[in-house]
């Protein structure tokens, strides 16, 4: 399984919410920056919704995955 490099070529200021939301959703926040991610259904029905305000490119390699850190024990003092 590939990947996808989506690149935001029109701003989403003006846009109804839920179209927001999908640019959001694929990590898109300013205009010509760009997102490598995995090509998956869910990645696709976004880039679907906005399809007119970003450019996709597919690519052979699948991307990166971040690392999420860990949340922060809380410091229980006993």
């Amino acid at each position: 399984m590939g990947g996808l490099k989506v690149t935001l070529v029109r701003s989403g200021a003006g846009r109804p919410q839920d179209q927001k939301d999908a640019l959001l959703g694929l990590g898109l926040k300013k205009m010509h920056q760009t997102a490598h991610l995995k090509d998956t259904p869910a990645i696709r029905g976004m880039v679907g919704k906005v399809n007119f305000l970003v450019s996709v490119e597919e690519t052979a390699e699948e991307p990166e995955t971040k690392r999420r850190r860990r949340p922060k024990a809380a410091n229980s003092e006993e």
